[in-house]
């Protein structure tokens, strides 16, 4: 009388196995693939890093070959490698994954705010020496979940960037361990009341809009004329 129930039960079990094996299956697919698109996200970064640096140890080296009269061939595109903004968003998208080695984040997060730091100093150079009209702004961010403001804060300066194409932008996480960043945030004097931007040597704490940034720097419209200006006669 027993054996209906037995059967019923084992193949209640059965069912059960297949479902477990089919579940750990997919969870282990989808774990693999997570970690496969991330590892190669990495090493794309990796690659980026030994471009950047390539063109940084260029333009190094440019500037001690270059005479006074030679600043029409330094180009303002030329310095602000056109790799740094694809690493900057495929950083941004590892610190939004779970299943990333944290420590690796980290190397590559200080090596990127090294190179950042780096390009800024030639950047400033640059403008100094060749009198161009280059601007500046200087982001404080963290993403520890106690900063609300800080993402929409990206969002306005990548907009910004995209509108000024000479607008220099670099951004940092303030809570980074990496002594050239406290040291530069030791010399900008930038509190942790996040987000923070440095424009024209002075802070500004707490989210600014386009507008905003637009009023603190009204030399952005002309940046704005001469790109529009230069992309008119070269067609």
């Amino acid at each position: 009388m027993n054996s209906p129930i037995i059967g019923a039960r084992a193949a209640q079990f059965k069912n059960y196995g297949i479902a477990f094996v089919i579940t750990a299956a997919i969870f282990a697919t989808a774990l693999y693939a997570s970690n496969y698109f991330n590892d190669r996200r990495i090493a794309e970064i990796r690659t980026t890093q030994d471009n950047i640096s390539i063109d940084i140890l260029s333009l190094e080296t440019q500037f001690e070959l270059l005479a006074e009269h030679s600043c029409k061939d330094i180009s303002e595109n030329s310095v602000l490698s056109k790799e740094i903004r694809p690493l900057a968003d495929r950083l941004s998208y590892l610190e939004n994954q779970t299943s990333v080695d944290e420590e690796e984040l980290l190397r590559l997060k200080r090596y990127y705010s090294l190179l950042q730091i780096k390009d800024l100093l030639l950047m400033k150079k640059v403008a100094s020496k060749c009198k161009l009209k280059s601007v500046f702004i200087l982001y404080f961010y963290s993403n520890e979940g106690d900063c609300k403001d800080c993402e929409n804060q990206g969002y306005v300066l990548t907009a910004l960037s995209e509108k000024y194409p000479q607008l220099r932008i670099y951004s940092f996480d303030y809570n980074l361990d990496l002594s050239a960043l406290q040291t530069l945030l030791s010399i900008s004097d930038v509190e942790n009341k996040l987000p923070a931007l440095s424009i024209n040597d002075k802070i500004y704490y707490g989210f600014k809009g386009v507008d905003d940034i637009e009023k603190i720097l009204p030399q952005l419209a002309t940046l704005d004329k001469t790109a529009t200006s230069t992309k008119s006669s070269s067609r």
